[in-house]
């Protein structure tokens, strides 16, 4: 079986960490990724994807890219359920984010730096 997701995109805010306790931090990013066909109305469609990143994924991307910048994600689907109030199950699917690669960040931009990447664990 298999579970892998790429993605590449712009990010629609600029990434915030939250340490949830010690020595463990997440952030959450929404990555717009434009489709590579046109509607019917001859426009392109764009898509909103939450992805999650943990630990040093989290700090760097939140260290280095703001929003606008274009970067990669390779990770996996993860789907969560919840109840509403009204006892309604709903399904969420998110991006657990493995390794992000920045494509196009401002910061990097000003020190004339080729790519970077950083994943899980780095």
């Amino acid at each position: 079986m298999l579970n892998n997701v790429i993605l590449v995109g712009r990010l629609t805010q600029d990434p915030e960490i939250v340490e949830i306790e010690k020595d463990k931090k997440v952030t959450t990013v929404i990555l717009a990724v434009n489709r590579n066909f046109k509607n019917s109305d001859g426009i392109y469609e764009t898509d909103f994807i939450r992805c999650i990143l943990w630990n040093s994924v989290a700090s760097t991307t939140t260290e280095y890219c703001r929003v606008g910048d274009v970067i990669g994600v390779k990770g996996r689907l993860q789907t969560s359920k919840y109840e509403d109030e009204n006892k309604k199950t709903h399904y969420v699917t998110d991006v657990i984010a493995e390794r992000v690669t920045f494509l196009s960040t401002n910061k990097k931009q000003e020190k004339n730096e080729d790519s970077s990447s950083v994943k899980e664990g780095e």
